[in-house]
């Protein structure tokens, strides 16, 4: 049994090749916890407007099926939800459930963005991608949704459309605080494109009096030059890099620097 709410733990990755998805019931907060949460939440958006308490999933628990099988039990809730993680002793947290896209340029480097001030973690550097949505009307989370749900993060935050079919299922990842990430990996494209289309997104964003999600991106092809990226790394980053580098890089080129921001 995974634990879902363990915090300051290490991140790692799961190595799965079966994922079953099963939504559940939420728990039920006590009156102290809600109004704690409501006054966090409330705390939050008076910082940071571009807050909002959209629908969103979270993951309830984690349990491994066989060697490489696993169950992610899931749960609707909005994203309030996560100002419970700011409350000292609340009982009724559970982290994230999310997806992340590894996008390769041609020569096996992989793309990472640093997370705009407009978001939750300024700063931070990770992934394309982000926490799921519950699926419309009778639709079941399947790996379908997961395929689609990818594909529109990493068009929203990098302007790269890639049609969710062209999505590979990589592995699933536990972050320290219990979260767990589905990766799927993109094909390859040629750095000058990755950076043209990320650019392209964020001058539209601006345009609009918004902020891009991702406000910079870099392209790194080992964990040995995460240190180069300056500021705060989401700390599932590096066991992915470092596996992506080891056993799945691509056509790496000898000589090519390693970051390039």
């Amino acid at each position: 049994m995974i634990e879902e709410n363990a915090r300051g733990s290490g991140a790692e990755l799961l190595d799965v090749h079966r994922l079953r998805l099963v939504e559940t019931a939420a728990p039920r907060l006590t009156p102290g916890e809600r109004l704690a949460m409501d006054r966090v939440w409330d705390r939050l958006v008076g910082a940071n407007p571009h807050f909002f308490d959209g629908p969103v999933l979270v993951c309830a628990g984690a349990e491994r099926e066989g060697p490489y099988g696993l169950t992610v039990s899931w749960v609707r809730t909005t994203y309030r939800h996560f100002a419970l993680r700011r409350v000292p002793g609340a009982t009724s947290w559970l982290p994230s459930f999310f997806v992340s896209v590894l996008q390769p340029a041609d020569d096996g480097r992989l793309l990472v963005g640093r997370m705009s001030n407009s978001t939750a973690a300024p700063g931070r550097w990770q992934l394309p991608g982000g926490s799921l949505e519950p699926p419309d009307g009778d639709e079941p989370l399947d790996m379908g949704s997961l395929h689609r749900h990818a594909a529109r993060e990493l068009s929203e935050e990098t302007g790269i459309d890639t049609p969710p079919d062209d999505l590979t299922f990589w592995n699933v990842t536990r972050a320290g605080n219990g979260s767990i990430g589905v990766l799927f990996r993109a094909p390859a494209l040629p750095e000058a494109l990755l950076r043209e289309r990320h650019a392209a997104m964020a001058a539209a964003e601006r345009a609009e009096d918004r902020e891009p999600e991702l406000d910079r991106i870099a392209l790194i092809r080992s964990a040995a030059q995460l240190p180069d990226l300056a500021g705060p790394h989401a700390d599932y980053l590096e066991p992915i890099v470092r596996r992506y580098a080891e056993g799945d890089g691509g056509t790496a080129v000898p000589g090519v620097p390693g970051v390039s921001i």
